[in-house]
């Protein structure tokens, strides 16, 4: 066991100190740019994804509100579990995202789209209506990256074999951390 845990370690250490500093940099551009252009963050993900879509929108906004440091609008699509079953049992699971963005989201506007392969067709679907309205990109991509990768204005990418879940996800949820505690250091 403790040889599997040190393992573990070591693939995330490796992980952590080759991030991408320049793509981390730009999400946080992107992030203001919503205050600027006094526009919308949407965040969506599937499964662990899903999670880290709910705790990114809890930090982002309630988590720098409290603070006075930023007033982000976000919402992630991912939380309202009655919309998102309604929606796959009424016109199926890829419309989930799509659905609730159709008509709603604009230009100006910011969607970060997380998933570990890149190739749920309920992101990629979502992802593809977003840049039909010109809605900038932030993917959050493991493995290979996917079709997410591609379609990415910014792509904050995890390089890994193919079902490294874990190590994907806690990377995810360590930008999360990473830019909620810049936006703190400048209370």
């Amino acid at each position: 066991m403790q040889s599997f845990i040190r393992q573990y370690i070591d693939n995330l250490t490796d992980i952590l100190n080759n991030l991408d500093l320049n793509s981390i940099e730009q999400i946080k551009e992107a992030l203001d740019s919503t205050i600027k252009n006094n526009s919308k963050i949407y965040i969506i993900g599937n499964g662990g994804s899903a999670a880290t879509a709910s705790h990114m929108a809890n930090d982002l906004s309630v988590g720098l509100k409290l603070y006075g440091i930023r007033n982000f609008d976000v919402e992630s699509l991912s939380d309202n579990s009655a919309v998102c079953t309604a929606i796959a049992n009424d016109t199926g699971y890829e419309n989930i995202f799509y659905t609730q963005i159709k008509d709603k989201i604009k230009q100006g506007d910011l969607l970060i789209a997380i998933s570990c392969s890149g190739d749920s067709e309920n992101i990629v679907k979502a992802v593809e209506y977003a840049k039909s309205q010109n809605v900038n990109i932030v993917g959050m991509t493991g493995f290979s990256g996917g079709k997410l990768k591609e379609l990415s204005d910014i792509n904050f990418h995890i390089p890994t074999k193919d079902g490294e879940y874990g190590l994907v996800e806690d990377a995810h949820m360590i930008l999360d951390h990473i830019i909620y505690s810049y936006y703190k250091s400048l209370k």
